[in-house]
């Protein structure tokens, strides 16, 4: 459904394969562990899917977002913590591409396997409004350098990732909303994990506290323009968040699908000879599985045609993205859990991660509540941030 052309498809196929491989084997533990992904992180990074969207200028395999949703959507039907790792490794990696000039050693890295990037953005100040953060950098040394103090919340890959690209109050900014985008490195001084992650799904994906104590860095470190961050986060990450969201949720949707339709398949009724694929109900219950994912990968399909042809549509269809994707993925596993029943509430068949997973999204910013909200503003003709 992704239309994906003769260039595109290979890519998409060989991370299936990848997937298969080297991410799946490892997606329970990851869950019942609340483990790091390290193994599918370094699988990706081996085969350069760490540089998927890195332009071909940095080694990288330029590719755009309709690609980078298809392989998400694959990823994630294996192990949706390792898809949102990766995903905000593809936000991070869109921020250095807005300033290559400063931030080609770090694309070429990617590119090359060597370096995992993450965003921080969401603070404990203003909790889930990534957009508004509550921190400012103070200018230092003879003003030549900025001093970043705050406590960012809900970073993924925290104390994994060799990059943070972090939202602040602009120095010399005096708007409310003036943030610039710095990037911080994973050996800086005076960065630390400051929590734990033990979340109720996407339990690998180490989505943990980060604290910046006195972090100093460069204008070399400035990914937007001085008081632009809003630009960057709004016009650069958010519609690759929005859809790269979605693909994950279906792609959870989609194996709680192909876990459900071969559960009723081979499960028996041994006194009635017969699979539970002959109960009318179950059955019921499958089409509407397969019809919520479908309908859900349409519309993100559409949400991708919009990007690559803006038009009047184009912000209520971002807007739309996530919400539409990951409300589908919950009504779909929530359907898998009745069709399979006991076999999936007592964990044999791998549905109640793929139940707890889907529920992340519903409270990650942009919330579906914030989303909903974003979107009747836009319908109202109001100013939506």
């Amino acid at each position: 459904m992704y239309r994906l052309n003769n260039e595109q498809q290979p890519v998409v196929d060989a991370v299936r394969a990848l997937a298969d491989r080297a991410i799946g084997p490892y997606a329970e533990r990851t869950d019942r562990e609340s483990a790091f992904p390290r193994e599918a992180v370094a699988a990706l990074g081996a085969a350069g899917y760490l540089g998927l969207t890195v332009p071909a200028a940095f080694e990288g395999m330029g590719q755009n977002a309709r690609v980078a949703a298809a392989v998400l959507d694959e990823i994630a039907q294996r192990c949706p913590s390792t898809a949102m790792v990766y995903l905000m490794h593809l936000c991070g990696v869109a921020c250095y591409a807005a300033a290559p000039d400063k931030a080609g050693p770090y694309l070429e890295q990617a590119a090359t396997g060597r370096h995992l990037s993450t965003l921080a953005f969401s603070e404990r100040g203003s909790r889930s409004h990534f957009w508004a953060p509550v921190s400012r950098a103070v200018r230092t040394n003879g003003r030549r350098d900025v001093r970043l103090d705050a406590q960012k919340s809900f970073v993924t890959s925290a104390g994994h990732a060799d990059g943070y690209v972090v939202s602040t109050l602009d120095a010399d900014g005096n708007a409310a909303l003036a943030s610039s985008i710095y990037l911080v490195r994973r050996d800086d001084a005076g960065v630390a994990v400051s929590g734990t992650w033990n979340g109720l799904g996407l339990r690998g994906n180490a989505s943990a506290p980060i604290t910046l104590a006195g972090v100093v860095v460069g204008d070399d470190r400035l990914l937007s323009a001085p008081g632009q961050g809003l630009g960057l986060m709004l016009g650069v990450v958010l519609p690759l968040f929005q859809v790269g969201s979605a693909a994950v949720a279906l792609g959870i949707a989609e194996s709680a699908v192909t876990i459900t339709q071969e559960h009723l398949r081979t499960a028996r009724l041994e006194h009635m000879n017969a699979s539970l694929a002959e109960l009318p109900t179950l059955r019921a219950r499958l089409a509407q599985m397969r019809i919520e994912t479908d309908r859900a990968r349409a519309h993100l399909t559409s949400v991708l045609d919009a990007l690559e042809e803006p038009g009047p549509t184009t912000q209520l269809m971002v807007l739309e993205a996530k919400a539409a994707a990951s409300e589908a993925a919950v009504t779909v596993t929530e359907l898998a859990m009745r069709a399979c029943g006991g076999a999936a509430f007592g964990g044999a068949l791998g549905l109640d991660r793929r139940f707890r997973d889907a529920r992340a999204a519903v409270v990650m910013s942009p919330t579906t509540d914030q989303a909903h909200d974003f979107i009747g503003r836009a319908l109202c003709g109001l100013e939506v941030f």
